[in-house]
């Protein structure tokens, strides 16, 4: 130790500085990390310099150096080091006034627990402070600086869930083209069965009117997303400077942060236009019922469909953020019939599975390994659970489906000379979402997938 100390003191202050100090922000490091090209920073200013830069995958603010490694852990070492360094080092050192007590000219090296002030040994001692417990500035201030750097850990984690959930309702109201909407649904109608007019009439009013309403919703949750953005990471900003301040000036103005961490971050809205039942369309659908019979089964833990879409869900990596998916169990089964022309209708119980993706898929991705999201030649609708909140979406290109999810049974029509697959919410009997004027360059068979914990 004694040989440490006396590095410290006959050092120039330029290798100190490299050695002890973030080059960042130019402060002793706090949660110091280290990247796989050996430069450490502080792990607040990273994630902000990051978070500035946004590029993927992030670089090295020193040398460039590309960095795949997103779950960062602390320093220890290091950590250890700077607050060794802290206590003997030439930075940030109180002026003579702050550090000396006025009445008997002693070092303030102490902390009450119960007043909250800074004491030299004879006024720990006095009847005032005697019976309270006091312990060194070092100590307390180190303590409290975790106790911030902890919240501070927190409070990132929050603020990304914040952004990622501003990105997504910035696309929904980017994509949220109700006149578009609209066309689809009543040529997706018409494909499938015939409504009547004035029923048809009816149900699109009362879309036009859902819409605009969601609309407006989506607007006012965006506007609520950005404020809580400029607050969340003005906070954190506040608490790194904190952290950032000398011992003595840190306990000075210690107060309760932890109140202000309080905070909810605004969930995103779920949009669900109401179904509306189609006069007779059950029984339409009945004369071109098949059975669904499989030829192929298996159970994994690794389904690469899912896996790409909640890593579509989740966003780029984050440093601080964990996004590692929660692994599911997974049960596969491929129809054994294959679909080369004609009509034909079957339903599968989705009842009590909040993931799961139904469908057509051609004998060529049905024989992959790698069975991507954005291959070719698949015709799925994905239910997917995130946040306690279920969501919709139809494969090539992932789209998502803002209608309410089936609780039941689920039925898949194919009209393979019209091109078409369609899916119906059975229980209503209406129309979930189509593929239209698809293009089937193979053979179909039917596709089910189910996730379980």
């Amino acid at each position: 130790m004694f040989s440490f100390f006396s590095s410290l003191r006959i050092m120039g202050s330029k290798s100190f500085q490299n050695e002890f100090t973030c080059s960042l922000c130019d402060k002793y490091f706090i949660d110091p990390v280290t990247l796989g090209c050996g430069h450490s920073f502080c792990m607040p200013c990273l994630c902000l310099s990051w978070e500035e830069e946004a590029q993927h995958p992030p670089r090295c603010p020193v040398c460039k150096e590309k960095s795949h490694q997103m779950n960062l852990k602390t320093n220890i070492v290091l950590m250890t080091r700077v607050f060794l360094a802290r206590r003997t080092g030439p930075y940030d050192l109180p002026s003579p006034e702050e550090q000396t007590c006025e009445t008997h000219m002693k070092p303030k090296n102490f902390y009450c627990e119960v007043t909250k002030d800074v004491l030299c040994l004879p006024c720990s001692k006095t009847k005032e402070h005697v019976a309270h417990l006091h312990c060194s500035i070092e100590w307390t201030a180190e303590e409290y600086r975790q106790k911030l750097l902890k919240q501070m850990r927190c409070l990132w984690v929050k603020t990304q869930q914040n952004e990622r959930n501003l990105r997504r309702e910035t696309s929904k109201i980017r994509n949220w083209e109700v006149s578009r909407k609209l066309k689809t649904v009543v040529s997706d109608y018409w494909k499938v069965c015939r409504l009547l007019d004035q029923e048809e009439k009816r149900y699109l009013q009362r879309l036009d009117e859902e819409s605009k309403e969601i609309f407006q919703q989506l607007q006012e949750s965006q506007y609520n997303m950005d404020l809580m953005g400029n607050l969340l990471r003005g906070l954190y900003e506040e608490l790194k400077d904190l952290c950032h301040k000398p011992d003595m000036q840190m306990i000075q103005v210690r107060t309760e942060e932890c109140e202000k961490l309080q905070l909810h971050v605004p969930q995103p809205v779920v949009p669900q236009l109401s179904s509306c039942p189609i006069t007779g369309l059950m029984g339409w659908l009945e004369q071109f019922q098949v059975y669904f019979a499989s030829d192929k089964e298996t159970v994994t833990r690794h389904v690469p469909v899912f896996e790409d879409l909640q890593r579509w869900l989740s966003g780029p990596d984050r440093p601080g953020v964990d996004n590692t998916p929660t692994r599911l169990k997974y049960f596969l089964a491929w129809g054994a019939e294959s679909f080369t022309s004609g009509q034909h209708y079957w339903e599968v119980n989705v009842a009590g599975c909040c993931n799961w993706a139904i469908g057509l898929c051609n004998d060529s991705w049905a024989k992959k390994n790698d069975m991507a999201l954005e291959s070719e030649g698949i015709f799925l609708l994905f239910c997917i659970q995130e946040n306690q909140q279920c969501s919709l979406f139809t494969s090539s290109p992932l789209t998502p489906q803002y209608v309410q999810r089936p609780l039941g049974q689920v039925g898949v029509f194919l009209d393979h000379e019209a091109g078409l697959v369609s899916f119906i919410d059975v229980a209503t009997s209406s129309l979930i979402c189509s593929f239209l004027s698809c293009s089937f360059s193979s053979s179909l068979k039917a596709f089910l997938c189910s996730g379980h914990p």
